[in-house]
Formats: structure tokens, C-alpha cells, sequence
């Protein structure tokens, strides 16, 4: 029997406790790297894992390698980035110092150019992009929960073909993809909705059956997807609904809304997004790399992007009084 491999969260956060979670229940060896305390809730409570599908697992303290920094003498088989995108260089330049040349990092992170910048600062390992398509809340201290749904994705690679086995056992099967930079687009496209989402002050549910709310996360796609097909660049679907028609069917009146978008709500009642988390915990957000990765490229086209700079605005100016206020 092969031994089984051993993974390295960097990033012990809501995607990290989970995947990595799921993984070492599946058997294979997981060493989680974060803050003093996520990782002291963690010593505390252990770590749970809970899903919309019925998952109900736990991993006792004692079980749980925690670690505040890379391990000296890590080895693992592969590395999965789930620092948020503020953090990516850092963590880079970390994994460098301590791994050898050539491990394998699996970036699960929001944004479009995690794995651009962290080559270019850490060009000795080696980076791959992936993607991450569901809702995943910390809902107790300890306590992770999927709540949508979604299959995990990554560019193609020989080591990620020999770690999808690993994968599908844990329950988070990996997809691999030829050319990962249209899922990227797609996945950004519906993460415009985060900060409407955060702003809300509602679960994503909830807030998807606003029709106010609905309309404005309409806005920024349309926007956006306007400027990515300005620039020759078409994103994949990411729900069973083109583009053009997803952005009509939310902005519905909302009985409308709830009648044809019945797949598009299955979502547990008590998922949120990771923004409102961040702002409700007084951290920095991932605005920039949402909403401000749009702006970017309106500006790079000598065109504007004026709900996405609204937005961004919107954004800092609450995160700095969150983040300023005893």
C-alpha cells in the first residue's frame, strides 16, 4: 500500500480547516499553518466539518499538526495556499525558505495573479493555479461549514493528477483543467457579489432574495463582463445559466427570481461571505482583488468602471473604520 501523502495548509483559515480537514480525515497526513489565534481555537475546540450534504466529522486537538510557521524538515507532498490574497508574497517567500526546490503550491485563493506574484518572489517552487467554487463559514469556534455547492478546480499537472485520488476520497473532488484562466474570470465574476453581500449584513441567501441587493451584484457583472469581453477574454460558466441571462433572471422581481433561480438558492441559511467575515472581524478585505481587479482593467482599456470604483470606495472606507476603531 502507498503511504499516505502528506499536504501543507498555508493558511489556516475557513478554506484551508476545511480542505485540509476533509483531507486527513480521508487518512492522509495535513499540517496546518496560521495565526496564534485560529490556531488556538483549533488546540481549544478541535476541528469540525460539516457540509449541506450531511457531513458531520471531527478531529480531536491531539489529532491537529498546528503549526504558527512552516515546519523545519517539511516535506509535503503538496502545498495548498489559502492565505488571503494580501498575504500571497509573504507566504511565498516563507514556503521558499523552507521547502525544497520543485514542491508543488496549489494557489486556492480569490483573485486573478496570486500565482503570478508569488513565482515571481518564491521562483523556486512550483505554482499552480486552482480555484475554490463554494461558500465554505466558520459557524462555531472550530466549526467549518460547506454551504453551496461546486467542484474544486486546478490547471493541469503531474502532481495534482497524483493527488485527485486523495481528493475525491476526502469528498472535495478536483477537476483539472487545460486552461484555468476562464474558470478564474467566471469565479470572479460571482464573487462581485461578495462585498454586496458584506454590505448587506445578511446571509448570501437572504440577500439573493433582495431584489435591491440582487440588482447592484447585476450591476458590477455586467460591467465587468463587459470590459473581460472588451478584452477578448470570455469567462466559463460557472451555473447552468449564460452570462447574459443570469445577470436578467437577478434582476427579477423576486417571486420570479425564486421560481427560476431554485438551483442558483441552494444554499444553506447560514452561509455568508468571507468579506462580511473579515469586516465584521475588523481585517483587511479582498476588495481590491474583486472589485478592484475590474477597475484595473478598465483603466489598462482607457475605459471606466464606475460601480466597481463605487464599490471598492464603499469597501476601504468601512474597513478602515472597522480596522481603526478600539
Amino acid at each position: 500500500m502507498k503511504p499516505a501523502p502528506r499536504f501543507l495548509v498555508m493558511g489556516a483559515g475557513s478554506v484551508g480547516c476545511y480542505l485540509g480537514g476533509c483531507l486527513q480525515h480521508a487518512g492522509a497526513q495535513v499540517d496546518f499553518v496560521g495565526r496564534p489565534l485560529v490556531l488556538q481555537t483549533l488546540r481549544t475546540h478541535g476541528l469540525r466539518l460539516s457540509d449541506r450534504d450531511g457531513r458531520n466529522q471531527f478531529l480531536a486537538p491531539a489529532q491537529l499538526r498546528l503549526h504558527e510557521q512552516v515546519p523545519t524538515a517539511c516535506h509535503p507532498d503538496l502545498v495548498l495556499l489559502c492565505v488571503k490574497s494580501r498575504a500571497t508574497e509573504a507566504a511565498a517567500q516563507e514556503l521558499e525558505r523552507h521547502l525544497a526546490a520543485g514542491t508543488p503550491v496549489l494557489s486556492l485563493q480569490n483573485g486573478l495573479h496570486n500565482v503570478t506574484l508569488a513565482q515571481a518572489v518564491a521562483p523556486g517552487l512550483n505554482w499552480l493555479a486552482g480555484m475554490v467554487p463554494f461558500n465554505i463559514a466558520e459557524i462555531g469556534p472550530g466549526c467549518f461549514h460547506r454551504g453551496s455547492d461546486g467542484q474544486l478546480a486546478a490547471e493541469e499537472h503531474a502532481p495534482l493528477a497524483r493527488s485527485a485520488d486523495w481528493f475525491a476520497q476526502a469528498g472535495v473532488p478536483l477537476a483539472l483543467h487545460a486552461d484555468l484562466k476562464p474558470i478564474q474570470r467566471g469565479k470572479l465574476l460571482l464573487n462581485l457579489n461578495n462585498p454586496v453581500n458584506a454590505l448587506s449584513g445578511q446571509p448570501l441567501r437572504a440577500q439573493l432574495l433582495d431584489a435591491g441587493h440582487r440588482r447592484q451584484f447585476a450591476g458590477l457583472m455586467r460591467e465587468a463582463l463587459a470590459l473581460m469581453r472588451l478584452d477578448g477574454a470570455e469567462p466559463a460558466a460557472l451555473t447552468p445559466l449564460p452570462w447574459n441571462l443570469l445577470i436578467r433572471i437577478l434582476c427579477l422581481p423576486t417571486p420570479l427570481f425564486r421560481l427560476i433561480a431554485a438551483r442558483l438558492l441552494r444554499i444553506d441559511p447560514q452561509a455568508r461571505s468571507s468579506m462580511a467575515d473579515d469586516l465584521a472581524a475588523g481585517r483587511p478585505t479582498e476588495i481590491d482583488v474583486l472589485c478592484g481587479e475590474i477597475v484595473r482593467l478598465a483603466e489598462r482599456l482607457g475605459r471606466r468602471a464606475p460601480l466597481n470604483e463605487a464599490m471598492v470606495a464603499r469597501i476601504q472606507t468601512l474597513s478602515t473604520r472597522t480596522t481603526t476603531t478600539p
